[in-house]
C-alpha cells in the first residue's frame, strides 16, 4: 500500500503538471481565433497585436505541453500496466483518434504562426478556428477515457475474461455527454480568467493611453469569453451532478459529504466529513437543497455513504475540494457579472480599482478550480481505477520503483515551469507593448488621473521665470 501511494503520488504530480498546460492550450487558441475575427471586422489593428502576442505564448506553452504528456503517457506505460492492458482491449479508439486531432493541431499552429502574416485574414482566421478545433478535440477525446473510467460500458465480463466487445459503445460511455462538456467549458472559462488577470494588471500598473487602448480591448474580449464559460459551467456542473447521483451514488455522496440515506436532505457548504461521528463537522446546512440539485425536487430522495460498503468509500477530503470548485465557479460568475454590470453602466471607462484587483486575483483562482475539480472527481472514484472493474491495487505495477522516481520527476517539473516562465518574460522584454502598439491608435475611454501636488503649477512657473 505505501507502493501505491507512491506511486499514485507521482502520477497525480505528473497529470496536476500536465492538465494546467493542456488547459491552457485549449483556451488560448479559441480567444486567439476571436480577435483574429474581431481584427477583421472592426478593421482594428489592436486585436490582430492582441492574436499575435497570445500566439507567442500558446507556441510555448504548446511545446511544455507536449513534453508533458509524453510524460504522462510514458508513466502509464511504466505505472498502471494493468489498466493498460484494459484499455488496450476495450477503448484505444480515442487514444488513436486524438493523434489525428493532435496531428490538426500541430499543422495549423505552424501555419498560424510562421505563415500568418504571409496569407490573408480569412485564411489566418479558418488556421486559428483549425488549431482550437485540434486543441478542443484532443482535450475531449482523452476525457473519454476518463468518462469510461467512471461508467465503463461496451462489453461484458465473463469469468474475468473480456467478451461480447463494441469499442464505439465503450468510446461513448453514459458519463461522456456530461463529462466532456463540462471540462471543455471550465477550460475556456479558467484561460479566459488568467489572459483577464493579465490585462487587468496592466490597466494597474500602465496607464499610457494607447497601452489602456490595448487592454481595454484585451479585458472586454476574455470577459465576454468568461461570463458565457461562467454560465455555461453552472448548467454544464448542474447536469453533471444529477447524472452523477444516480449513476455513481458513492461519488456523489462522498462529494457531498452525506453519510445517511434520506429525502429533503440538505446541501452542506464547507465543513469536514468525520467517519466516527458519521457526520460533516462546521458545515452549513441549506434545508432540502442538495435533494433539489440531486433530482429535481426538495422532497428527492439521495443515497448517503452507508449504503455502501466501507471499502468502497472514497477519501472523505473530497468534500472540501467538491467545495472549493464550486466556490471558485460562483466567484468566476459573480466576477463576469459585476465586470458587465460596470462596463454597461459606465461605457468607455477604466474598470474601477477594486474590480481590476480582483480580476487580477481570479486568474489563479480560475487555475485552482480546473486543478480540485480535477483530483477531486479522480479521488473520489477511489478504490476503482475504472468503476465496478479494476481497482486500483491491481492497475498498479508490482514492481517497487515510484518512490525513487518522485523527486526527478518533481524537479524535471519545477525545470520546465521556470523555463516556460522565462521564455514568455524574455519574449516580451523583447517585444514590448509600448513599441508594439500603434502611436496613432484612438484612446478608449478616459485614462485616470495621476494624483498630482497641489503646487506643481507654482514650481512648473517658478522655473519657467527663471529660465526667462
Amino acid at each position: 500500500m505505501a507502493e501505491l501511494g507512491w506511486t499514485r503520488a507521482l502520477f497525480g504530480t505528473a497529470l496536476g503538471f500536465h492538465i494546467i498546460f493542456a488547459t491552457l492550450g485549449v483556451g488560448l487558441p479559441l480567444l486567439i481565433a476571436l480577435a483574429e475575427i474581431l481584427a477583421l471586422r472592426r478593421r482594428d489593428p489592436l486585436y490582430r497585436l492582441m492574436a499575435r502576442r497570445w500566439a507567442a505564448v500558446f507556441s510555448v506553452f504548446l511545446g511544455v505541453g507536449v513534453v508533458s504528456g509524453t510524460i504522462v503517457a510514458l508513466l502509464l506505460q511504466l505505472l498502471w500496466p494493468g489498466f493498460m492492458r484494459l484499455v488496450g482491449q476495450i477503448i484505444a479508439v480515442p487514444f488513436a483518434i486524438e493523434v489525428f486531432a493532435f496531428f490538426i493541431e500541430a499543422v495549423f499552429t505552424a501555419i498560424y504562426i510562421y505563415a500568418g502574416d504571409r496569407i490573408s485574414p480569412g485564411w489566418r482566421i479558418l488556421s486559428a478556428l483549425l488549431v482550437a478545433v485540434g486543441a478542443g478535440g484532443s482535450a475531449l477525446l482523452i476525457t473519454d477515457v476518463n468518462a469510461f473510467m467512471n461508467t465503463p460500458a461496451g462489453f461484458r465480463l465473463d469469468a474475468g475474461r473480456i467478451v461480447d466487445l463494441h469499442p464505439w459503445r465503450a468510446m461513448v460511455s453514459p458519463a461522456m455527454p456530461t463529462e466532456l462538456s463540462h471540462v471543455l467549458v471550465t477550460a475556456y472559462l479558467a484561460v479566459a480568467l488568467v489572459v483577464a488577470a493579465f490585462s487587468a494588471w496592466g490597466l494597474l500598473t500602465d496607464r499610457q493611453p494607447q497601452q489602456v487602448a490595448y487592454r481595454r480591448r484585451a479585458l472586454d474580449l476574455t470577459m465576454a469569453v468568461a461570463a458565457v464559460a461562467a454560465v455555461l459551467t453552472g448548467v454544464t456542473g448542474d447536469w453533471a451532478g444529477k447524472f452523477l447521483a444516480a449513476a455513481q451514488p458513492v461519488k456523489f455522496a462522498a462529494l457531498e459529504g452525506v453519510f445517511r440515506t434520506g429525502t429533503a436532505v440538505p446541501l452542506t457548504i464547507g465543513g469536514l466529513p468525520d467517519a466516527n461521528t458519521l457526520r460533516t463537522r462546521w458545515g452549513i446546512d441549506i434545508p432540502g437543497l442538495l435533494s433539489w440539485l440531486a433530482t429535481g425536487r426538495l422532497q428527492g430522495r439521495v443515497q448517503g455513504l452507508l449504503d455502501f460498503p466501507r471499502t468502497d468509500w472514497p477519501p472523505l477530503w473530497v468534500h472540501p475540494l467538491f467545495d472549493l470548485m464550486v466556490a471558485v465557479g460562483t466567484l468566476a460568475f459573480l466576477a463576469a457579472a459585476s465586470f458587465w454590470v460596470i462596463r454597461l453602466r459606465r461605457p468607455g471607462t477604466v474598470p474601477p480599482t477594486w474590480l481590476l484587483r480582483a480580476l487580477v486575483v481570479m486568474g489563479p483562482v480560475g487555475m485552482m478550480g480546473v486543478e480540485a475539480g480535477w483530483v477531486g472527481a479522480e479521488v473520489a472514484r477511489q478504490p476503482w481505477t475504472v468503476t465496478g472493474i479494476l481497482t486500483t491495487a491491481q492497475a498498479v505495477t508490482p514492481t517497487p520503483k515510484a518512490g525513487l522516481l518522485f523527486l526527478p520527476f518533481v524537479a524535471l517539473y519545477a525545470v520546465l515551469a521556470l523555463g516556460a516562465a522565462s521564455a514568455v518574460r524574455d519574449h516580451f522584454r523583447r517585444h514590448p507593448l509600448a513599441g508594439a502598439v500603434p502611436a496613432e491608435t484612438p484612446r478608449v475611454g478616459p485614462v485616470p488621473k495621476v494624483i498630482r501636488s497641489p503646487f506643481a503649477d507654482v514650481e512648473s512657473h517658478r522655473k519657467r521665470s527663471r529660465l526667462k
